[in-house]
C-alpha cells in the first residue's frame, strides 16, 4: 500500500529519473563486449580447451587461418607472407619458404609437403595469430590480412565467421527490432481498447530494455544471441505485465473517480499478479544458468534480469506515464476487439469430451516427432550463413581447392621417439576422411634427424616440451564422419603418447555435441522442477502442477514435432531454450485460468459454471498475450538471415500459438474432467461452503 502511494506521490521525478537512467544505459550498452564464438563457452577444465591454452603458453599460437592464393607468382607469394608477417598479432605464417629456401624450387618439397600447399595454379598458407578466435586483437589482424589480400585470396577460419556474423548482425539488429516493435504494436492496436496506450506500453517497456541491455556492461561481455534476442524477448514477455496494469487502472476508475486512488490500488493489485506470473518466467530463464555449456548461463542470467526489469518499469514507470497521459489515453479509447466470449466458453464445454480424445490421441505421435526433431540438430553454425558471405566463400574455395572441410591439431609430448611419431602418422593417414597429417617429419621425410632442422623451421611446430601437427580432415566440422574421425585420431595418439592432445574446431565441437545434450536433459528437468514447485505453492495444490505443466508441455511437443514434420533441422541450442522459455513464459496463461475457476469453485459455483466463467473471462487476457509474444518474434523470424535466431524465434512465434491454443481447449476440458482430483488435493477448495455440488 506505501509502495503503490508512493509511486503515484512521486510520478514526476520517477519519470525524471527513469529518462536521466537511460544516458548510462545507452553508454553501458555500446561498451558491452559482444562474444561471437561459441566454443569459448565450453567448459575449461575439458582436453580440448586445456590443449589450446597450452598451444598458446608453448607456442604463442591462438586463433588459426588459412589463405587460399589464386593464380599468383611464387615471388608474389613470397612478397605477400613477408606483408602477413609483419601484421601486428601475427605470430607466424607457413608457406612452403618456411622450410626451404625462396631460391630452391617448392617442386623440390617432400610430395606429401607440396601436395599440401598446391593445387594447380593455387596455393595455400597457413596463419597464426598470437591471440584468440575472437579476441579484438585478433579480429583486428584478420581485418588487416582481409585489406592486404585483396579479392584473389580467400581467408578462411573461424575468426573470418566471426568477423562476417558479427557485421551481418549489426546490420540486421535495428531492423528486426523495427519489426518486433511495429508487429508488436500492431497486434496491441487490434486486441486493446486504446489508439494511444500501445505507444505508452512501448515506451515503458523501451525503458526497460535499455536498462537491461545497459547494466550487462558490468557483465564484461555478452554472447551475439543474446544481445541478438533479448530486446525482442524482453518485449515480448513483459508486455504482458502493462497489460495487466492498464486493465486494473480503468477497472478501478469505474468504482473510484480519483484517478490517483485508483492507480494506487492498480499498482497493488498488478504487483500482486505479475509477481506471481514473472516468477515463472523468470524460473524458465534461470534453468538455462544450470547448462555446463555457458551460452545458457549468459542468456537465462540476461533474461531473468530483463524481466526483473519489467516487473519494475511496469509499477513504476508505467503508472507514471499513464497518470502524465490520463487525458489523451481515455479519449483515444475505443471498443475492445475481443468482446464477450460467452458462446466460445460454451462451445468448448459442450464439446469437451472429444477435445479430450484429439488431445489424447496427439500426446504419443507429438512426443514421437519431438524426440526426433530433438535428435535433428546441427552444430556448425557457420554452415548455415548466407552463401555470398565472405567466410563462407573461403571455406568453399578451400574445400572445391585442397579438399580441406576441417583441420585438427595435434599436441605431442617434444620427447616422444622420432620413430613413434612416424609411426603414429602413418596409422592417422590410414583413418577415414584425413587428407594428410603435416609435421616436422613432413619436412625431414624419414631419413633426416629432426636436430638437423634450422632453429626457425623447428621453432615453427616444436617447443621446448610440445609438438604440435596439423591434420587435414575432408569432412566437415560438427559431421558424424569427423566425429568418428575424431575418435579414431584420439584412440591412435593415446597409445603412443597417452598426454598428447587433438584439439581445433571439429573436435571442440564434438565436446560441444556431448555437453549440450546432457545439458539438455538436465535444463528440461530443472525448468520443470522449478515451474513445478512454484505453481505448488501459487495454486496450493498437489494436482494442479500436474495439470498446468502437461498442458504446457505438450504444446512444446507440438511445437518441436512441427519442426520434424517440416524438415527443419534446428540449431543445437533452439530445443534446449525452447523447452524452458515457452514453459516459462506461456505456463501463465494456464495460471490465470486455473487461478480464476478456483475462486469461483470456492464461491460456491459447480464445476461447469466455474470452468465456463474462468474460460470467459480469461480468454481476452491470453489471447492479448499469446498475440504478443507471437508479433514480436514472428517478424524477426520472417526477416533475418542469422539461423539460429530465425529458428529460436520461429519456435517462440509457433509455440506462443500453440500454447495459446492449448490453454483454452486442453486446460478446460482437463479441469471438468479432474474437477474432484483438483478438489480433494488443493488446500481451501474440498470443504467450502457448496463446493461438493457437482
Amino acid at each position: 500500500m506505501r509502495f503503490s502511494k508512493a509511486v503515484v506521490k512521486f510520478r514526476v521525478p520517477i519519470l525524471i529519473v527513469a529518462l536521466a537512467l537511460l544516458a548510462p544505459s545507452v553508454l553501458g550498452m555500446a561498451a558491452t563486449r559482444i562474444n561471437y564464438d561459441m566454443l569459448t563457452y565450453l567448459p575449461s577444465e575439458i582436453d580440448t580447451m586445456v590443449g589450446q591454452n597450452e598451444l598458446m603458453a608453448d607456442f604463442g599460437k591462438g586463433a588459426f587461418s588459412f589463405i587460399v592464393i589464386e593464380g599468383m607468382s611464387d615471388e608474389d607469394v613470397e612478397a605477400l607472407k613477408a606483408k602477413l608477417e609483419d601484421v601486428e598479432h601475427v605470430e607466424s605464417v607457413i608457406w612452403y619458404t618456411s622450410f626451404l629456401d625462396p631460391e630452391i624450387p617448392k617442386e623440390m618439397l617432400p610430395k606429401k609437403l607440396y601436395d599440401g600447399f598446391n593445387s594447380g595454379d593455387d596455393t595455400l598458407m597457413a596463419v597464426f595469430f598470437d591471440g584468440s578466435t575472437s579476441e579484438d586483437a585478433t579480429i583486428a589482424a584478420f581485418q588487416r590480412i582481409r585489406e592486404i589480400t585483396g579479392r584473389q585470396c580467400f581467408a578462411a577460419g573461424m575468426t573470418a565467421m566471426v568477423i562476417d556474423l558479427r557485421d551481418l548482425c549489426e546490420r540486421e539488429e535495428p531492423i528486426y527490432v523495427g519489426i518486433a516493435v511495429a508487429l508488436a504494436v500492431v497486434a496491441m492496436l487490434i486486441f486493446l481498447d486504446g489508439w494511444l496506450v500501445p505507444f505508452v506500453f512501448l515506451a515503458s517497456i523501451g525503458m526497460a530494455i535499455l536498462y537491461n541491455l545497459g547494466t550487462n556492461y558490468f557483465l564484461g561481455e555478452i554472447s551475439y544471441i543474446t544481445k541478438a534476442l533479448s530486446a525482442v524477448l524482453q518485449l515480448a514477455v513483459t508486455m504482458d505485465y502493462s497489460i495487466f496494469l492498464w486493465h486494473s487502472y480503468n477497472e478501478q476508475l469505474e468504482t473510484t473517480p480519483d484517478r490517483f486512488e485508483a492507480m494506487a490500488a492498480a499498482i497493488r493489485e498488478t504487483l500482486t499478479s505479475v509477481v506471481g506470473s514473472s516468477i515463472t518466467t523468470v524460473a524458465g530463464f534461470i534453468a538455462l544458468c544450470f547448462m555446463s555449456f555457458t551460452l545458457g548461463r549468459d542468456l537465462g542470467f540476461v533474461m531473468a534480469k530483463g524481466v526483473l526489469l519489467g516487473v519494475v518499469g511496469c509499477v513504476t514507470i508505467l503508472p507514471s506515464m499513464i497518470l502524465l497521459l490520463d487525458k489523451p489515453l481515455q479519449k483515444t479509447r475505443h471498443r475492445a476487439l475481443l468482446g464477450d466470449m460467452s458462446g466460445f466458453s460454451r462451445g468448448i464445454l459442450k464439446a469437451f469430451p472429444v477435445i479430450l480424445i484429439v488431445f489424447a490421441l496427439l500426446v504419443v505421435p507429438a512426443y514421437d516427432c519431438y524426440k526426433k526433431a530433438n535428435g535433428e540438430v546441427y552444430y556448425n553454425l557457420g554452415a548455415t550463413l548466407p552463401e555470398d558471405m565472405d567466410y563462407v566463400v573461403a571455406q568453399n574455395k578451400l574445400s572445391d581447392t585442397f579438399d580441406i572441410a576441417s583441420t585438427h591439431m595435434l599436441l605431442l609430448d617434444a620427447g616422444l621417439p622420432e620413430k613413434d611419431v612416424v609411426a603414429m602418422v602413418e596409422e592417422m593417414e590410414k583413418v577415414d576422411g584425413v587428407k594428410y597429417v603435416l609435421g616436422l617429419e613432413s619436412v625431414t621425410g624419414s631419413t633426416i634427424p629432426r636436430e638437423m632442422l634450422p632453429d626457425r623451421i623447428l621453432s615453427l611446430m616444436r617447443s621446448d616440451s610440445l609438438e604440435l601437427m596439423l591434420v587435414n580432415s575432408e569432412y566437415a566440422v560438427a559431421s558424424d564422419e569427423v566425429n568418428a574421425q575424431i575418435d579414431a585420431l584420439n584412440g591412435i595418439l593415446k597409445r603412443y603418447d597417452p598426454t598428447g592432445m587433438l584439439i581445433g574446431e571439429a573436435p571442440c565441437m564434438k565436446d560441444m555435441i556431448e555437453i549440450t545434450d546432457h545439458d539438455f536433459q538436465v535444463v528440461n528437468m530443472v525448468s520443470i522442477l522449478a515451474i513445478f514447485v512454484i505453481i505448488l505453492l501459487v495454486e496450493r495444490s498437489l494436482s494442479l502442477p500436474f495439470i498446468l505443466i502437461a498442458v504446457i508441455e505438450l504444446a512444446i511437443f507440438v511445437n518441436l514435432g512441427v519442426s520434424h514434420l517440416l524438415g527443419e533441422s534446428l540449431p543445437f541450442i533452439a530445443p534446449i531454450c525452447i523447452s524452458t522459455i515457452q514453459l516459462g513464459a506461456t505456463v501463465d496463461y494456464a495460471i490465470l485460468m486455473t487461478t480464476r475457476y478456483k475462486a469461483e469453485r470456492a464461491s460456491g459455483r459447480d464445476r461447469r459454471e466455474a470452468v465456463d466463467i474462468a474460460l470467459r473471462t480469461s480468454v481476452p487476457s491470453i489471447i492479448v498475450s499469446g498475440m504478443g509474444l507471437f508479433a514480436a518474434t514472428f517478424g524477426v523470424a520472417m526477416y533475418s538471415d542469422i539461423d539460429i535466431i530465425r529458428s529460436i524465434c520461429m519456435l517462440l512465434a509457433r509455440g506462443a500459438l500453440i500454447s495459446m491454443v492449448c490453454v483454452l481447449l486442453l486446460l478446460p476440458a482437463l479441469l471438468l474432467l479432474c474437477d474432484g482430483v483438483v478438489r480433494h488435493t488443493t488446500l481451501g477448495m474440498a470443504h467450502k461452503n457448496g463446493i461438493e455440488r457437482k
